[in-house]
């Protein structure tokens, strides 16, 4: 059959992609444009073979084979297949499971069933000079393409190269078409606008890091306690031990924290809650608990009709990248837009920076269907509940600034 195949060994070319563009082989350095990328691949590929297309394979792993947004977004596009393998985490590094063989089945499978003269192979693992050979013998003709290595040396199999037909390498020109550096790789995503009592707590030390003397004494009942041992005299009383220590405060720890400075933060609002809390407001004297206005805003799932509900569940797949920040923006926008009682929305800009138990808890479960969840204990990472918020409250931000602006013209 006249035409080409492109088998795509995401692990290799993303990573070697990121090698050479941000100097480490970690994806999350760079950022893809998965659709040039893809258009690129079928040019190239029918320019080299001088063959039309018949499709392009993406192989790559992802967490208990559920699909992430860029596979969400990649399976959509014309012309595109994914196959997943697993992707598992080991000595603190993740490493594809499955990918290499579903490659080495895919290739013979094809080549076995003449559905193409010309396959083109994306990779770099010498796992596949099996299934290589193999199409070869019944008669295809294998094009070899390597990513541009960083160091101007090889980053694919010796064997592998030389057993390919035709070689070619993609080069930095090529790639960055697609493909581009992150310049603040470790920053998620911008704050949201400061404000300063919020601004005041999150500076103050974790109880953990302050010494014993200085730690806030206003809620004894926060601590844990054990009875004494028995050979001691205070038998029978209760002996306080310390909290053991956390990396992210809890909503209790921030209830106990004052403010530094001459005039402590005493707004319950502010110190009870970081951003929000899943399990509800907490509740304990000097605080105030949910107000019933809180309480009785509506969910985005109460305000979206059916033809709604399809047109964002397309929207997710084809627009919507999966960062953390972005999912809280998305969310915000939905919601503002479908409300119809706008006093919700001025009731909610009071809340700052807490979000209403009911719309917070579905903000996060429909972030978990981004592939945000940490899948050890099916919780989202707490840095990116943070960013997930911080997205919510900037989008909230949009109309308040804009009102603000007209009403100084």
């Amino acid at each position: 059959m006249d035409r080409c195949i492109v088998l795509v060994d995401a692990g290799y070319l993303l990573g070697a992609a990121a090698s050479l563009l941000a100097g480490e082989p970690s994806r999350s350095r760079i950022t893809v444009d998965h659709a040039a990328l893809i258009q690129g691949l079928r040019e190239r590929a029918e320019a080299e073979t001088q063959q039309p297309l018949l499709r392009i394979y993406w192989f790559d792993g992802a967490p208990d084979r559920v699909p992430q947004p860029e596979h969400r977004r990649l399976r959509v596009m014309p012309r595109v297949t994914v196959r997943l393998g697993a992707l598992t985490r080991s000595d603190g590094r993740w490493a594809q499971k499955g990918v290499d063989a579903a490659m080495h089945a895919e290739l013979t499978e094809l080549a076995r069933n003449r559905a193409c003269s010309d396959v083109v192979l994306v990779t770099g693992d010498g796992d596949l000079l099996p299934g290589m050979m193999a199409a070869k013998e019944h008669g295809v003709a294998v094009h070899l393409w390597a990513v541009q290595a960083a160091d101007g040396d090889y980053n694919q199999s010796e064997d592998l190269v030389a057993e390919a037909d035709e070689r070619r390498v993609l080069d930095r020109a090529w790639i960055t078409q697609a493909v581009r550096a992150k310049e603040h790789a470790g920053v998620c995503a911008p704050p949201p606008v400061p404000r300063p009592e919020i601004a005041a707590i999150l500076s103050a030390p974790l109880p953990e890091s302050a010494p014993s003397s200085a730690r806030p004494a206003e809620h004894p009942e926060d601590e844990p306690v054990r009875p004494a041992a028995p050979d001691t005299p205070e038998h029978g009383a209760r002996e306080r031990v310390p909290a053991p220590a956390k990396g992210v405060p809890t909503p209790k720890d921030l209830a106990a924290l004052r403010a530094p400075g001459p005039h402590p933060v005493q707004q319950p609002g502010s110190a009870t809650l970081r951003w929000s809390s899943d399990k509800g407001w907490v509740d304990r004297p000097g605080t105030a608990a949910e107000p019933p206005e809180a309480a009785a805003m509506p969910t985005l799932a109460q305000l979206t009709t059916a033809e709604q509900r399809w047109a964002d569940r397309e929207e997710d797949i084809t627009t919507v990248g999966g960062d953390p920040y972005e999912v809280g923006q998305v969310f915000a926008r939905r919601w503002m837009s479908r409300l119809g009682d706008q006093h919700h929305l001025q009731k909610l800009s009071t809340m700052y920076p807490r979000i209403p138990h009911r719309v917070d808890g579905e903000l996060l479960r429909y972030a978990a269907r981004f592939g945000l969840l940490a899948h050890k204990d099916d919780q989202i990472d707490e840095h990116d509940r943070y960013a997930i918020r911080a997205g919510f409250w900037r989008e909230m931000d949009v109309p308040a600034g804009a009102e603000h602006a007209s009403a100084g013209e």
